[in-house]
């Protein structure tokens, strides 16, 4: 296994420098922009090695796997804010933070993976397992029928809507146990020799291809294991203290930058959080590997809408600030368009630039409404 390239050395001293700044500028309390820039700079930074780190891990598994992993560990960062956020009493910052995670990787990321994926295509046209895009709509409709009907409940003032904490706990066990049946399956087929591979033969009617080695490069692995887990362990540390001097920060600079709590978490904190996907989705669309870029993505959505989410409201009750599945209206309507949408542009297996330049501009669309809220 090779070394570390010079340029992955820089770019972790890199990473280093800025966490070690952005602790300076929270404990010394630098000026308010200043030392939120850091914090996010750093955060996006931590999240970048909790990827590469994955990567490398994901070499040694197919891609359902890799992309479950860089999820799973891509949203450590996201985590973290948002509990930091819900116990320093900024609730629109943590719900606007989640919601918004949905909507910067199913519209913005996945958006832009097409784009590219496309764009690398020889007939313009990116192409992936039809599975994952099914099974994450599914995933996404069941958490926009709690959100919706709670709006609905909530809009209407009948007796359902004095009891959104008591609905919102049963709404999160029941997402829980639906996400636990849906990914403790997917996992295994994943680790089944020659199961993607003919899951991907019937749905394209085309000879096998390399498949279950669209995950792994040639050479396989280029860091030991002791070294990838010793990656993944202190990023994941790292970004529970940058989290936390992330949220320290983030009141002060949107207040003296002038823009809304809404936007900050919509945007801000949902493209600082979710780093590893737009870096590794982009990435892997441009070398190509197709399945493993919507993979990523994909199980990033899946998992933050329902996983991450229903587990931050159940924590949330041991924590100052309370999160539920009740949000303003026009996110209800934002969350249940986007899960329309992702399921239109994936659900057959393939997707035309066009389509992802769609998902871009809803996405853009979001944000600017965000900013005036």
């Amino acid at each position: 296994m090779s070394a570390l390239t010079p340029l992955e050395r820089a770019l972790l001293a890199l990473v280093a420098l800025l966490t070690a700044l952005a602790g300076i500028a929270d404990y010394g309390g630098w000026a308010p922009v200043p030392r939120f820039v850091l914090a996010t700079l750093a955060l996006a930074g931590l999240a970048w090695i909790v990827s590469f780190a994955t990567e490398q891990l994901g070499e040694r598994f197919g891609p359902g796997v890799t992309g479950l992993m860089q999820s799973t560990l891509g949203n450590l960062p996201e985590l973290f804010v948002v509990i930091f956020a819900l116990q320093k009493g900024e609730l629109v910052v943590a719900q606007t933070a989640i919601v918004g995670s949905v909507f910067a990787n199913a519209l913005l990321v996945l958006g832009l993976v097409i784009v590219v994926g496309a764009r690398r295509a020889p007939d313009g046209v990116m192409r992936f397992s039809k599975r994952l895009p099914r099974d994450t709509a599914t995933l996404l409709g069941v958490t926009a029928f709690i959100i919706v009907l709670l709006g609905l409940s909530l809009a209407a003032q009948d007796p359902a809507s004095h009891h959104v904490d008591e609905i919102s706990i049963i709404g999160a066990i029941s997402l829980l146990v639906v996400y636990l049946a849906w990914v403790v399956p997917y996992v295994r087929s994943d680790m089944l020799p020659g199961v993607e591979e003919q899951v991907v033969l019937e749905e394209s009617g085309e000879e096998p291809v390399e498949v279950l080695d669209e995950a792994r490069s040639p050479t396989g692995p280029r860091l030991s294991l002791a070294l990838t887990l010793t990656l993944l362990a202190v990023a994941g540390a790292g970004s529970a203290f940058v989290s936390d001097w992330f949220i320290n920060g983030l009141a002060p600079a949107i207040k003296q930058l002038g823009i809304s709590q809404a936007f900050a978490g919509l945007v801000i904190v949902a493209i600082a959080g979710n780093a590893v996907e737009n870096t590794a989705g982009l990435v892997l669309a441009w070398k190509g590997r197709s399945d493993l870029a919507i993979s990523v993505v994909k199980n990033s959505v899946a998992q933050i809408a329902a996983f991450l989410f229903p587990v931050l409201v159940l924590v949330s009750f041991a924590l100052a600030t309370t999160l539920t599945f009740s949000l303003a209206p026009i996110y209800i309507g934002a969350f249940l368009l986007t899960a329309l949408a992702v399921a239109q542009v994936t659900g057959d297996g393939e997707a035309a630039e066009f389509e992802g330049w769609a998902l871009v501009a809803i996405y853009v669309i979001l944000a600017t409404v965000a900013l005036y809220e």
